[in-house]
C-alpha cells in the first residue's frame, strides 16, 4: 500500500517558494540517502493550479523527503499556512 501525503496551501503562500522548499528538502535526503537512491525512490508532483504538492512517502527516501519538508515549511511559513492531508492508497 502506498502512503501519499497532499500538501495544501493557502493562497498568499508563495508557490516558487513552496517549490524551492520541496528542492532542498530533496538535496537534504541526498545526504541521508545518496543521489542515486533518491533518484530511485524518490516521488513527488506539485500542482500549481491546485497550491498543492503530492509526496510519496512509501519508501524511506519518500517519508524522509516529505518529513523534511514539512520541517521547513515550518519553519518558513508557518504551521498556519498549510495542511497536510495522510493518505493511503492501494498500489
Amino acid at each position: 500500500m502506498r502512503r501519499l501525503y497532499t500538501f495544501r496551501f493557502e493562497p498568499d503562500v508563495s508557490f516558487h517558494d513552496v517549490e524551492e522548499s520541496l528542492l532542498l528538502a530533496v538535496c537534504a535526503s541526498e545526504s541521508l540517502y545518496g543521489r542515486a537512491q533518491v533518484r530511485l525512490d524518490a516521488s513527488f508532483a506539485l500542482d500549481p493550479g491546485k497550491h498543492s504538492c503530492v509526496i510519496d512517502g512509501t519508501s524511506d527516501v519518500g517519508f524522509a523527503i516529505a518529513r523534511i519538508f514539512t520541517g521547513f515549511l515550518s519553519l518558513e511559513f508557518g504551521e498556519e499556512a498549510y495542511r497536510v492531508e495522510r493518505q493511503a492508497a492501494v498500489r
